[in-house]
This record gives structure tokens, C-alpha cells and sequence, in this order.
């Protein structure tokens, strides 16, 4: 049986943020995530999880200035030195509360910027978080996003992600594969599944083209769930969805999944 995460920084906005980790096991979740830990301290979050007996399934490093417009530093030439402490920033968060995953952003591209010092600039300090984060046995996760939701991004295609997991080369890199994002960029889900799956760590989803709850839309997610088993997908996969009402209200499509499964 599949393995589903709440993504607390899109789900369960009816209550505070660390709320929303009672809220999400009472609705059976068994793993989160969100974007970012950082407002809030890690001894308070691990002692949500331990309450609730919920699994950190992934946060993100930090992504420099996000108010500002910011979605991470990870390929911007001159940034290194921030880089490397958005690292230490993440790590006692990381050890808090146990996680395995951390997904590091890739950043938007700059005005006048020359593709291949992004790339460069990427690679180098994509190995940089694999060395330091490998060292507490945690996996980087690299994803690509599509440019109709945040313009300029450097990460777009499935097959762009794995070739730099390639040229990073490390054990611990893997591609976090965001089913919404790939069929608005290429769509042909089930074939790029099929053809990347060796390379994939986490996996995301969300109702195209609105970005709701994934029972609506042009993607069939129980063609994909059946697929995702039969490849013996075993980490969480992330529902990272903008609930057309409420969190709780909008589960049905989850429901209906695990009663097909206990049957």
C-alpha cells in the first residue's frame, strides 16, 4: 500500500502551523511535510511528531530571501558562502526531528546569467549539501518546477535533473518527482515514471491544472497509484494541494484509496 504525507504548508491552513500535525493524524496521515521549519524551533516540531507519531517525510533548505521573491540559492554564482549556511541551518532541524529527505532549491535564474555558470555554480554546491547532509545519513532531493508557477526557475524537465544527479555524483542525490510540475512542463507521466524511477526519492502530487485535491482534472491518479505499486514505490509521497474548501472535507480521493486496499 502507498504511503501518503501531508504537506502542512498547503494543508490544514484552517489552524496555526504547529496545529496542523494533530489535525493531519487525526485524519490517519502517518508523515508531513512543508516547505520550510525555520520560524518555529525543532524542539517544538519533534515534539509534535513524537506526540502524534508522525514521520518527517521532507522540508526544504532554506531558500534565501523567499519573501522577497527568492527560491533558493543552490545555482547562483556569488552565493556559495550562503549556501553553506543554509545548510547549518537546516541541519539541527534535520536531526530534530529525524528526517531523511531534504529537498534543496535550485533558485530562479538571474538577469544577463550564462547557462552553464548556473549549471556549474549548481553542481558544485549540490555535492557540497550531499557530502554535508550524507555525513547524518540524509538524502538531497533535486526538483524540477514548472516556469507557468515560478517564472525563471532553473529546474524544469525530468531528464535536465537526472543528468545533474549524474554530474553530481554522489549516492545520495536523488530526482523529487512532482507529478503537478511534470504534467504541466511534459506530461506522459506513466513513461517518464517508468523511465527515471531508479533515480527517484520522493514523489508529489496535486490536481492539474488547478492544483487541488487529485480526484479532478487531466490526471488519472489511480492509473498512477496502481502504477506506483506495481513498481514497489516504497517512500511517502507528498500531497502538496491547495484544498478547494476544507483539508479534512477534501480527502475523499485518500479514503477511497485505502478502503480499495482493504478490501
Amino acid at each position: 500500500m502507498l504511503r501518503f504525507a501531508a504537506n502542512l504548508s498547503m494543508m490544514y491552513n484552517e489552524v496555526p502551523f504547529l496545529e496542523r500535525f494533530a489535525a493531519a493524524a487525526a485524519d490517519g496521515f502517518e508523515a508531513v511535510e512543508y516547505l520550510f521549519p525555520y520560524d518555529f524551533q525543532a524542539a517544538d516540531i519533534a515534539e509534535r511528531l513524537q506526540a502524534h507519531k508522525l514521520t518527517q517525510a521532507l522540508f526544504n533548505l532554506p531558500p534565501g530571501n523567499w519573501a522577497a521573491g527568492e527560491r533558493g540559492l543552490a545555482c547562483l554564482p556569488g552565493r556559495e558562502q550562503e549556501f553553506a549556511q543554509s545548510i547549518d541551518t537546516a541541519l539541527p532541524y534535520a536531526l530534530a526531528t529525524g528526517v531523511r529527505r531534504i529537498h534543496v532549491m535550485a533558485g530562479l535564474e538571474p538577469a544577463g546569467s550564462q547557462a552553464p555558470v548556473l549549471r556549474r555554480t549548481y553542481i558544485e554546491n549540490l555535492r557540497l549539501a550531499c557530502d554535508r547532509l550524507g555525513e547524518h545519513g540524509i538524502a538531497v532531493m533535486i526538483e524540477p518546477i514548472n516556469r507557468r508557477d515560478m517564472p525563471g526557475y532553473f529546474l524544469n524537465h525530468q531528464a535536465q535533473a537526472h543528468a545533474i544527479c549524474a554530474e553530481v555524483d554522489r549516492p545520495n542525490i536523488r530526482v523529487q518527482m512532482d507529478f503537478y510540475h511534470c504534467q504541466i512542463v511534459e506530461g506522459d507521466l506513466a513513461s517518464r515514471l517508468q523511465q527515471h524511477f531508479a533515480g527517484i526519492g520522493h514523489i508529489q502530487i496535486a490536481g492539474v491544472p488547478d492544483r487541488h485535491e487529485p480526484d479532478e482534472g487531466e490526471v488519472s491518479y489511480p492509473y498512477l497509484f496502481d502504477l506506483l505499486e506495481s513498481l514497489e514505490y516504497s517512500s511517502y509521497i507528498g500531497c502538496e494541494y491547495r484544498p478547494r474548501a476544507g483539508t479534512t472535507a477534501g480527502l475523499g480521493w485518500l479514503k477511497a484509496y485505502w478502503q480499495k486496499k482493504s478490501r
